[in-house]
C-alpha cells in the first residue's frame, strides 16, 4: 500500500522561522504595535490572518491586518532569493522517495513564496504534490492543510506521517488523524511538541535522516 510523508516547511526543512519573527515584528512595529519576539516565535506557523489574531487578539482594529500582512510579506520576501534550507533537507527526501514514500508538502506558504522555499530545498525531483495557503479554506492548527496533502497523494490518515516544528504542526497532524514527528531546528522546546501529540522528536532534518531506521518512517 502507498505511503505519504507530510512535510512542513518553514523551520522544518528551510531555516526561515526567525526571518518571519523579524519581519512580522518589524510589520507589526510599522503599524504601531510592540510585540515581543518571543511571542512572535511562538505564533509562527499558523497563517498570516490567524497569526494577527493571535498576537493583537479578536478586539484589534482590522483595517490593519492586510497592512501588516502586506507589510510582513515586502520584508519577508527581501530574503527570498537567499533562503537556507537544513542540512540534508533535500537528501532526506529523496531517501524517502526512493523507498517508496509519496513525499508532500503542507505548508502556510503560498504563491511565489513556497515557490521560493521549494527552490531553497532543491528536491522536487522527489516532492509529488505541496499543499499550500491557498488550496485550503482554514490552516493550521486545523487539519485542512495535512488532509488536503493526503488526498493528493491518495493516501489515508493510517499510512501517513507528518513532520513539522511547531505545536500547530502537531496539533493540525494530530487532528487529521496521522502520526507527527516533530522536530527541535524551528526553535519550539521539545515538551511543547511533546505535549501537542509529538510521537517522536528529532534535532533536525540530517538527523531524522540518520534515524529513520528507528523514527515512524522506517523503510520496514
Amino acid at each position: 500500500m502507498p505511503r505519504a510523508a507530510v512535510f512542513d516547511v518553514d523551520g522544518t526543512l528551510v531555516d526561515t522561522n526567525h526571518l518571519h519573527v523579524t519581519a512580522w515584528w518589524e510589520a507589526l512595529r510599522q503599524a504601531g504595535h510592540t510585540v515581543p519576539m518571543h511571542a512572535i516565535h511562538r505564533a509562527i506557523g499558523l497563517g498570516s490572518d490567524d497569526l494577527i489574531a493571535h498576537l493583537l487578539g479578536e478586539e484589534r482594529d482590522r483595517d490593519e491586518d492586510d497592512i501588516i500582512s502586506a507589510g510582513h510579506k515586502a520584508l519577508y520576501g527581501t530574503y527570498s532569493d537567499r533562503l537556507p534550507a537544513f542540512q540534508e533537507a533535500g537528501n532526506l527526501l529523496r531517501v524517502l522517495a526512493d523507498n517508496g514514500w509519496s513525499v508532500v508538502l503542507a505548508t502556510s506558504a503560498g504563491g511565489s513564496e513556497l515557490e521560493a522555499l521549494r527552490l531553497a530545498i532543491d528536491a522536487d525531483d522527489a516532492i509529488s504534490a505541496s499543499a499550500g495557503a491557498d488550496d485550503v479554506e482554514a490552516g493550521k492548527p486545523a487539519p485542512d492543510p495535512v488532509e488536503h496533502a493526503l488526498e493528493l497523494a491518495g493516501v489515508p490518515a493510517e499510512r501517513a506521517v507528518f513532520v513539522g516544528d511547531t505545536v500547530w504542526d502537531m496539533r493540525a497532524g494530530c487532528r487529521a488523524g496521522v502520526t507527527c514527528v516533530g522536530v527541535l531546528c524551528g526553535g519550539i522546546p521539545r515538551g511543547d511538541l511533546e505535549d501537542a501529540g509529538a510521537a517522536a522528536i528529532f534535532n533536525d532534518p540530517s538527523h531524522l535522516l540518520q534515524s529513520l531506521d528507528d523514527s515512524p518512517l522506517a523503510n520496514a
